[in-house]
């Protein structure tokens, strides 16, 4: 990760406590918002892995240690195909290397399944959307 995301936070931080300085007194936000709750890893991170996965069955989730595994999952339009996906956030930040998805893949070969590669922008897409999602959330706390 560069420097310049950082900096971007940084600046914004510094704006938001330099605007608090008139007469009134506002609420103060918390822009990182790392510790919204209990859990062990960034809230928004998994608040936004369990809805991009919740079409999938769940098999196990740890919110303090931050890991979703799903079950095999077949979409009825492809029955011959299916998926299994493992999602691990890494970090207490909303950062884009907080969070790593793994994917697995079997096709029906025989009446068996058989592992099959899985492309890595299928992974790269994953990540995608659960840290769009999870910044959207972040947005929508911080609006109120």
């Amino acid at each position: 990760m560069t420097a310049r995301p950082a900096k971007l936070i940084a600046v914004g931080a510094l704006a938001l406590v330099l605007s608090a300085c008139g007469h009134k007194e506002r609420p103060r936000t918390d822009l990182a918002a790392s510790k919204v709750t209990t859990i062990g890893v960034n809230a928004y991170l998994w608040r936004a892995s369990l809805e991009t996965l919740s079409f999938m069955p769940l098999l196990q989730t740890d919110s303090n240690g931050g890991v979703i595994v799903t079950d095999w999952y077949a979409n009825p339009q492809n029955p011959g195909e299916r998926v299994k996906v493992t999602v691990s956030i890494l970090d207490q930040d909303l950062r884009a290397d907080a969070i790593r998805v793994a994917a697995s893949r079997q096709v029906a070969q025989a009446g068996n399944w058989v592992d099959a590669p899985v492309q890595a922008a299928t992974v790269q897409k994953l990540e995608d959307i659960i840290l769009t999602k999870a910044r959207d959330l972040r947005r929508q706390t911080i609006k109120g």
